[in-house]
């Protein structure tokens, strides 16, 4: 009997513990607010206490490295830029998961803008002048005003004096703020964020043109997710509104709700990419 019982201590001793499972890697771009990602911790915190897993929050510099860590399944959910979105959504490694409402619809602008004291008025006057582009994949801080400029009968690889990219919108702000740049199209989204909040780079820009709309930088999961997850997750944003701490928090993110869309949504964008 003693022996019997040592041998059971002993294997009990041995057992592995239970391993717990892996955090939830989220991936976040430049086509959120980067100086506030104390908000997105704590979206974060909500989500993993919806779903009943803890979300990490990753936070890559360009678009293309957040693309590549959805393509080689190091993240399992990102919220990524319109423009790589409409690019690669028929490759199969990843889909739309939910669509940020920003101002009652799932949509957003390219913001063309120049310091506050500029004379300037028009994508034709900026032209022998310095811009500041966002990111080579970004929709609104690339494709939409080499686009326009395709439409004033000009090359956009030789219309500036110079370019040069602030892989984030609000880097591009502050360039225009504090004369680095003549001029930037911005994410619609991040300018009014920094504005509501009393940004003294909105204060030193003005907004000379609007473009026409598309659809806001989506949320997008891994293809290979397990489906039950997946469909945690989305529920957990889908319902943010109907909860009292994801209000509050949808308020702070400045954001109505999020809802599902139909890939279309993102045509607009897709011509775009024609155009580069």
């Amino acid at each position: 009997m003693r022996r019997f019982l040592i041998s059971l201590l002993f294997a009990t001793l041995c057992v592995a513990p239970a391993r717990a499972d892996p955090p939830i890697r989220f991936g976040l771009t430049a086509a959120v607010v980067r100086e506030h990602l104390d908000l997105y911790d704590r979206l974060a915190a909500y989500l993993g206490r919806k779903v009943g897993r803890t979300v990490q929050i990753v936070q890559r510099r360009s678009y293309r490295e957040a693309m590549e860590l959805i393509e080689n399944g190091e993240h399992d959910f990102a919220w990524i830029c319109s423009l790589p979105y409409a690019k690669y959504r028929d490759s199969r490694r990843f889909g739309l998961l939910a669509v940020p409402v920003f101002r009652g619809e799932p949509l957003y602008r390219s913001y063309l803008i120049v310091h506050r004291s500029s004379p300037v008025q028009t994508m034709a006057e900026l032209e022998k002048r310095v811009f500041a582009y966002s990111d080579p994949d970004s929709n609104t801080g690339y494709a939409v005003p080499r686009r326009q400029i395709h439409e004033l009968g000009r090359n956009p690889d030789s219309f500036f004096r110079h370019t040069f990219f602030t892989y984030g919108h609000t880097e591009q702000i502050e360039a225009v703020a504090a004369r680095l740049a003549d001029g930037a199209a911005v994410d619609s989204y991040v300018w009014e964020f920094l504005a509501r909040h009393g940004s003294p780079l909105t204060n030193d820009t003005r907004i000379v043109a609007q473009s026409e709309a598309y659809g806001f930088p989506p949320l997008v999961y891994r293809v290979g997710v397990e489906p039950a997850l997946r469909e945690r997750m989305a529920t957990a944003l889908l319902t943010m509104d109907s909860d009292p701490d994801g209000r509050r928090l949808l308020a702070e993110l400045m954001l109505d709700r999020f809802t599902t869309a139909d890939p279309a949504l993102y045509d607009g964008v897709g011509r775009n990419i024609d155009r580069r």
